[in-house]
């Protein structure tokens, strides 16, 4: 069935998203992409075949492409078809302790769902002048694929605390850490929250944020022309010294080798 799987430690790479619109009708593209693609139906349908299967999208329908595996139409898409598309990949190999699930190949009956809201959301942020938005958008769509691969339902419950302080400190990923800023997004004492968040997660708040850094900077390091002082000011370092020291201590190399390695391996 040509799944897609997803861990809860490789971040994924959106390299397209967005809005289309058929303004005459057309067949799918015939092609084996080098990315996964994610299709989510506003309006119309979109008919394609994914190696040996043909799938029928409509409205409030969600379907997932695997990456090297050959799609293409054989039905005409009609005129008037709108649709969200994502193409995005995954940057690292997952750490020892991933947890992996598969994301669902397609889904129906999402119209008005919490799946269609965060892809609205995604398209909002995507379309804002947000100066952080290009930094962001991989981590709202981390929580997309999350959201779909790792929770049973719509109904599924809200998240949790650990995870609602896990998504507060993504968003704030280049601000400096601070207890009392904490404190006063989630109105609970931070020796409260801390103690939640060890429990729930094995770690730290600050060890936590720590390596969203870390894994961002390999990300730039590794996917732009940053320099090393530029990506270290992204992620809220203004000492290149130390953040290079940082680097070192969290991933083992110095940006400079990281960036040399990352490069041969393309």
């Amino acid at each position: 069935m040509n799944e897609i799987i997803y861990n809860n430690t490789s971040m994924p790479v959106v390299s397209g998203f967005g809005l289309l619109a058929a303004s005459e009708p057309f067949y799918h593209i015939d092609r084996t992409a080098d990315f996964n693609v994610m299709i989510y139906v506003l309006e119309g349908a979109i008919y394609v075949t994914e190696g040996t299967e043909d799938y029928e999208t409509e409205p409030g329908g969600l379907i997932f492409l695997k990456n090297g595996v050959h799609h293409f139409g054989k039905r005409e898409i009609p005129r008037g078809t709108r649709w969200f598309y994502a193409h995005f990949y995954f940057d690292e190999k997952p750490a020892y302790e991933s947890v992996f699930a598969p994301l669902p190949k397609s889904l129906e009956g999402l119209s008005g769902s919490g799946t269609e809201e965060r892809i609205m959301d995604l398209s909002d942020f995507c379309c804002s002048e947000s100066s952080n938005r290009d930094r962001y958008i991989n981590l709202r769509f981390a929580e997309l694929l999350s959201f779909l691969a790792f929770d049973q339902s719509e109904s599924a419950p809200p998240p949790k605390l650990s995870d609602r302080i896990c998504r507060y400190l993504s968003e704030n990923i280049a601000a400096p850490f601070s207890a009392k800023a904490i404190e006063g997004e989630f109105f609970l004492s931070y020796k409260r929250l801390a103690a939640v968040f060890k429990a729930e997660k094995g770690m730290s708040m600050q060890q936590y944020h720590d390596r969203l850094k870390m894994t961002e900077a390999r990300r730039l390091l590794s996917s732009t022309l940053m320099t090393v002082g530029e990506a270290a000011m992204a992620v809220g370092y203004s000492d290149p010294l130390y953040f290079s020291r940082r680097f070192r201590d969290l991933t083992g190399s110095s940006p400079t080798e990281y960036r040399r390695a990352a490069a041969m391996k393309m």
